[in-house]
């Protein structure tokens, strides 16, 4: 697979999370996938500019944004994922599109842009194995912010969850701020590093202002900042701007970490390469965690959730399809089922069923996921496995 397909798959891949948690109405969460989304689209037309599908991919960009806009305006009656896409094709969104290839790449994003403060809708229920992790991050975040007395020696405020892609690090900050009803902050680094030059550090303490406002006011804040390497990495180069934004969140966590105070505010850093990241960073985050890929309990549980809408055949054993991935990312788990049912939705259309309104597909089969199975491999390696454990053993810090 080419640089620009792998690219192509990713946008896509944040698309479909985008719009399934829309759907749930999960709108802070669904605003990060679409911004995701967005950013590797635009990379896409930065990087390869005599690209044929460079309109289709700033139209796509622009019905993201605009649909961010909808979900951030809570004024406003959502308008479906479906719409979007229909808006996006219409005559006026190609003329729009036209317009914005000539700025959006380039265009600086504001501060509203960049992140998001609309507070997830994800349970712990929804976070499927990993009880280790939950279990430090309620000692570290949960328990403090209910009984704040129990700790005289305060509590930590910087968590560092790192591990393989697609295993749930954005899902257990998204729940924990569920959990103690807090304001959630999503930043994605990357963008940070590549569109907030020059107005950087104004940014930067604007974000930790409103999170120690917020805190002050009773509400505890917590601030996501997605993949963390970008911003917190060991960089061979590096322009006065990167130096800048580096040493202004470093001021702003040292102004959190002040052991003489007791404000809620907490920085959640996920990253899938914590090798990469700068001591002086790694050591202002309290609680370094593993997030691994899940063991054959949480395999199955995954199985039963992602299976629990679709109509299964007797023979599906889903004890054995939790054998048959291991080594698989819940994301991998989650894309085996996705591309089981397009399997067989494939097959009712081929067949010339689906245009009786009242016909069904048939039900999928142990024949079907074992298909599928065979013909996917685990997005993490064994030699990823090793260094995260390498690094686990280095740095841990539960």
């Amino acid at each position: 697979m080419s640089a620009s397909q792998e690219l192509e798959k990713r946008a896509t891949d944040y698309a479909l999370e985008a719009v399934r948690l829309d759907k749930q109405g999960a709108r802070g969460m669904a605003i990060t996938m679409y911004q995701k989304a967005i950013e590797v689209l635009l990379r896409l037309v930065q990087l390869y500019p005599e690209y044929g599908l460079n309109k289709v991919y700033i139209q796509r960009a622009m019905a993201y944004q605009e649909r961010i806009r909808v979900l951030q305006n809570a004024g406003i009656t959502p308008a479906t994922p479906e719409t979007e896409v229909e808006a996006e094709e219409s005559a006026e969104g190609a003329k729009a599109a036209e317009e914005g290839s000539k700025t959006a790449p380039s265009g600086k994003a504001s501060y509203d842009e960049l992140i998001v403060t609309e507070k997830p809708n994800v349970t712990w229920e929804q976070v499927v194995g990993l009880e280790s992790a939950k279990k430090a991050i309620k000692e570290a975040i949960v328990y403090p912010v209910q009984r704040p007395d129990l700790f005289p020696l305060g509590w930590p405020r910087g968590i560092l969850l790192f591990g393989p892609p697609g295993c749930g690090k954005t899902l257990l900050a998204a729940a924990v701020a569920t959990e103690i009803d807090a304001m959630f902050i999503s930043v994605d680094a990357a963008s940070i590093m590549s569109k907030w030059l020059g107005e950087a550090e104004r940014n930067v303490a604007k974000l930790f202002k409103s999170a120690r406002k917020s805190a002050l006011n009773g509400k505890p804040a917590i601030v996501f900042i997605d993949e963390l390497d970008s911003l917190m990495g060991r960089h061979s180069s590096e322009v006065g701007g990167e130096v800048r934004v580096r040493n202004q969140f470093l001021k702003e966590m040292d102004g959190i970490l002040d052991k003489g105070k007791k404000l809620h505010v907490y920085v959640i850093g996920a990253t899938n390469k914590p090798w990469d990241l700068d001591w002086p960073f790694i050591r202002r985050f309290q609680k370094r965690i593993l997030v691994p890929l899940p063991d054959h309990h949480a395999r199955l549980q995954m199985f039963k959730l992602y299976t629990s809408n679709l109509s299964l055949a007797p023979d599906v054993d889903l004890h054995e399809l939790a054998r048959l991935s291991e080594g698989f990312s819940g994301s991998d788990i989650r894309d085996t089922c996705q591309s089981a049912h397009l399997k067989v939705i494939g097959e009712f259309f081929e067949s010339g069923q689906a245009r009786n309104k009242l016909a069904k597909p048939r039900p999928l089969t142990m024949s079907d996921f074992r298909q599928i199975l065979e013909e996917r491999k685990p997005s993490v390696s064994l030699n990823m496995l090793a260094s995260y454990n390498r690094w686990f053993e280095a740095f841990k810090a539960l």
